[in-house]
């Protein structure tokens, strides 16, 4: 069982985008734009030139801070279109504890740390893939977990439904409870 309990506990390392594609901040935004569609992904982080993380830029935030607002994209920087704070995860965590902190923050992507630096980037879409095999993990341990209580319960003790008399050890046969000898006597003429 604890084999199962390890690979039940996804974390963020094991789904996450890895190498990130980054920008500096000094960058403008048709490059962002271009180092998007080139590696055919959503955003790109924003670093510092000394490639510290300190935004990100989205499809979105290009919609909605150069496009929407008539921005020319070769006349704007990284660092004026980019989203911040950069919110952050650590890659030792959970893939749920990645889901309440995305929830939390109403956002799509962490960027992924790792001892302080940058190593990666989880999306909701990285979550969504796994967790179709999650679902059948967790039906699958609940099936366990049922087939071992049922192995493990203690006999019933009480009074024969058919004979009366008392009994350590009932079985139940189609809803009524009988001692050993009435359940097999049951049995041979069931057979």
């Amino acid at each position: 069982m604890a084999g199962f309990e390890i690979r039940s506990r996804i974390l963020v390392k094991d789904i996450m985008t890895s190498p990130v594609i980054t920008v500096r901040e000094d960058s403008r935004a048709d490059e962002a734009a271009r180092l998007m569609r080139d590696n055919n992904i959503g955003c790109v982080i924003v670093s510092t030139a000394d490639e510290k993380p300190i935004g990100i830029i989205t499809e979105r935030d290009l919609i909605t801070r150069v496009v929407a607002e008539d921005i020319q994209p070769s006349k704007v920087t990284a660092r004026e279109i980019m989203s911040t704070p950069l919110i952050t995860i650590d890659a030792d965590k959970t893939i749920s504890e990645a889901a309440k902190e995305m929830n939390r923050h109403n956002i799509r992507r962490l960027a992924v740390m790792y001892k302080g630096r940058l190593v990666g980037i989880i999306s909701s879409k990285d979550i969504l893939a796994v967790t179709p095999e999650l679902i059948e993990i967790i039906q699958e341990k609940a099936k366990i977990s049922a087939s071992e209580e049922i192995e493990e319960s203690p006999p019933l003790a009480g009074y024969c439904d058919n004979c009366g008399s008392w009994s350590d050890n009932l079985r139940e046969a189609d809803g009524v409870y009988l001692c050993e000898d009435c359940y097999a006597e049951r049995m041979r003429a069931e057979h």
